[in-house]
């Protein structure tokens, strides 16, 4: 499937683990922590379209101006891969990926990981999503003015951990190497989406991993999530900024292997 140029790595007769990662990332963002499921586990990672390795020609603004373009890819290559009861892992605007993903064909899915998710960014009355709508607009304008220093700007915030300059310049390189046109609309994509109402209805062992000095998505919103998703199990992780794949994988792995020995 090169389109999404899909790796499939690990036991191949293991429950397979499908890792799915977020805006301006590729499937390297999962280093640090997939090889850890490899022993037990069939891995499959693979890059959204407009992303990291993927074909770019096969990048549709129509089919990708929603998350439910994104959400179709990862059914389909679980279907042609042929997986069943598949451990779906989704980091951050991939986490509603994932929950859309489960509502278009919940046969395959076995269970959810949704790390750092946020089923809407912006306040909306009661709903504290972490941003206002000024602030959102502010975003988007920058990112279309001025790409690269978006991204220079806004990765160390994502990030967290700035005492780990490091991180923040892997992800910088990162949204930097995603094509400009295409990182607009998937910002607004990522940032305008309402998917509240799709927590509803999720009926497999779901794991909320929540971030403190999480800048994109709040406490409040990953216990959000989980008062929506009926018997979730919500971990507050020790790991801060938005993407403990990177900055505490040891802690990551840990927290999704109890849940899944757990009997998910």
């Amino acid at each position: 499937m090169p389109r999404n140029r899909v790796t499939v790595t690990g036991s191949s007769s293991g429950r397979p683990m499908v890792f799915a990662h977020g805006f301006g990332c590729d499937q390297t963002m999962w280093r640090l922590v997939a090889p850890a499921f490899e022993p037990d586990h069939r891995v499959v990672l693979f890059d959204h379209v407009g992303s990291g390795g993927s074909d770019l020609g096969a990048y549709d603004p129509e089919k990708y101006g929603s998350l439910n373009g994104y959400a179709a890819d990862i059914v389909e290559v679980c279907r042609e891969l042929e997986l069943r009861d598949v451990v779906l892992v989704g980091h951050s605007v991939a986490s509603m990926m994932a929950v859309l993903a489960y509502h278009r064909a919940p046969e395959l899915f076995g269970a959810l990981v949704l790390i750092g998710p946020s089923p809407r960014y912006v306040d909306d009355g009661d709903y504290v999503g972490g941003f206002s709508r000024t602030d959102i607009a502010g975003l988007l304008d920058a990112l279309d003015s001025n790409h690269l220093g978006w991204s220079a700007d806004m990765a160390p915030v994502i990030m967290g951990n700035a005492d780990r300059p490091e991180l923040a310049a892997e992800l910088t390189n990162s949204f930097c190497r995603t094509v400009p046109d295409i990182a607009r609309q998937f910002a607004r994509v990522t940032f305008l989406s309402d998917n509240r109402a799709d927590l509803h209805g999720i009926d497999v062992p779901t794991l909320i991993l929540q971030c403190s000095e999480d800048a994109i998505a709040p406490e409040g919103v990953g216990e959000f999530v989980h008062r929506q998703i009926p018997g979730s199990r919500l971990v507050h992780l020790r790991a801060t900024g938005h993407v403990p794949q990177l900055s505490a994988p040891e802690e990551t792995v840990a927290a999704i292997r109890a849940f899944l020995a757990s009997g998910a």
